[in-house]
């Protein structure tokens, strides 16, 4: 019983800690998309369902460089930089980055009651993190928060707060970083 409360308490945190910096941060579209993270640390776990059932493993994309999206339907940042992941993911294609989308605490309707409203819904996995453990496990600091995993797996950028992913700029920083430019370390 108090693992539960402790649970949803830490949820709860998480959402309004989330609100509270996309209020301030917005979409950024003029700032850079990622941040170095310090210490390059291992990428921790993701292993979740998509909508279809799939299991995806982020082991599986070792040698690719991935994009981690953390993300949830009410999060009005989210959904506005949703498309921008769309199309960052159509000019790049599967061959050079791999996108997964982590939605956080929601189930398969609520996500594609969002997907019919979107002009193109996301053709990269979105998968499920039903009960937060997964977003417990990584350095999220609010909703939306994005990481790029270097083709070793480890945690080598991040973006906290919404980002238009498919600027010029961002598109030609993933694509460096996709066709082996340091990581900037």
């Amino acid at each position: 019983m108090q693992i539960s409360v402790l649970r949803r308490i830490l949820f709860i945190f998480a959402i309004v800690s989330g609100l509270l910096l996309n209020a301030r941060v917005g979409l950024a579209a003029d700032e850079e998309a990622f941040s170095p993270v310090s210490g390059n640390p291992v990428a921790p776990k993701l292993k979740l369902h998509d909508m279809d059932g799939k299991l995806v493993d982020l082991k599986q994309l070792k040698g690719k460089v991935v994009i981690v999206n953390f993300w949830a339907t009410w999060c009005p940042p989210c959904r506005a930089e949703m498309p921008s992941l769309q199309r960052l993911w159509k000019k790049s294609g599967a061959s050079k980055i791999q996108i997964v989308a982590v939605n956080v605490g929601e189930d398969a309707d609520t996500v594609l009651g969002f997907m019919g409203t979107l002009d193109e819904s996301p053709t990269f996995p979105i998968v499920f993190d039903k009960d937060s453990a997964t977003l417990r496990a990584w350095p999220v600091r609010g909703l939306p928060t994005t990481f790029l995993i270097d083709k070793k797996g480890h945690i080598a950028y991040r973006a906290i707060g919404g980002r238009h992913f498919d600027s010029p700029e961002n598109i030609r920083f993933i694509t460096e970083q996709s066709e082996g430019a340091s990581m900037g370390k």
